[in-house]
């Protein structure tokens, strides 16, 4: 699995022009699903999402996990683009899972978001979606679970 986290101090997702989900200050989510991936990857970028310490400290270092930053809103957006193969100008996505894959992958890691004390927004799996974000810092971090 993919996974871009940005920090924000607020985000929400539209649908056919009307709001779907809106968090304040937590993280957007922008995730993907790889063919090869299974529940075990899921459990795993949940973890590191919901555990990554990039609010600050009283020192003002990057030290502090969303949830004792009091930042425990997560916007999870299903992003099959993540995985793109590039080589040509035209990207293909042959590595992308396919929805009956990635479809139970993808809840998988928004309950093991909320199991974690998360509240979790999403989009629509395959919709047409504007993803709007006020970043904060900014701060982004690209996850990938075979580098995890």
């Amino acid at each position: 699995m993919r996974a871009v986290v940005t920090r924000v101090k607020n985000a929400s997702v539209e649908i056919d022009g009307a709001v779907h989900g809106r968090i304040g200050q937590g993280f957007l989510v922008l995730l993907g699903v790889h063919v090869d991936d299974g529940p075990r990857e899921a459990e795993k970028i949940a973890d590191k999402i919901c555990g990554l310490r990039v609010f600050e400290d009283a020192a003002g270092k990057m030290n502090v996990n969303p949830t004792d930053a009091g930042a425990n809103s997560l916007l999870i957006i299903s992003q099959f683009t993540l995985f793109a193969d590039c080589r040509s100008r035209r990207p293909g996505f042959t590595l992308a899972a396919r929805p009956e894959q990635a479809v139970p992958l993808y809840e998988q890691v928004i309950r093991l978001c909320r199991d974690r004390g998360f509240t979790v927004q999403t989009g629509v799996f395959g919709a047409d979606m504007q993803v709007f974000s006020q970043n904060d810092g900014p701060v982004t971090i690209l996850l990938d679970t075979k580098e995890l």
